[in-house]
């Protein structure tokens, strides 16, 4: 339990912070999720539209913090491997 004033704000500003990162994360899960679900449906246009997306919010979210820049990386570079997959058929 925080005792000092600052200590108070402090915990404050972090449960604000973390309400803003919680609603950044799932808006980024949300983009790569409709990618996933472009992908299922076999649709290649709105895959790739649903990617583009997808990696602008979560590279958003590295410069924000919310995620490492490398697992931001990685996660997109999968799924894009998978979107050119499915324009090659």
């Amino acid at each position: 339990m925080a005792n000092t004033k600052s200590a108070k704000k402090t915990n404050r500003v972090i449960g604000r912070r973390t309400a803003v990162n919680k609603a950044r994360r799932t808006g980024m899960r949300s983009s790569w999720r409709k990618v996933e679900e472009a992908i299922a449906s076999g649709d290649a246009k709105a895959a790739q539209e649903a990617l583009r997306a997808a990696e602008s919010a979560t590279m958003r979210s590295v410069t924000k913090g919310v995620v490492h820049k490398n697992t931001a990386s990685r996660k997109v570079s999968r799924l894009a491997s998978r979107v050119g997959a499915l324009t090659k058929k």
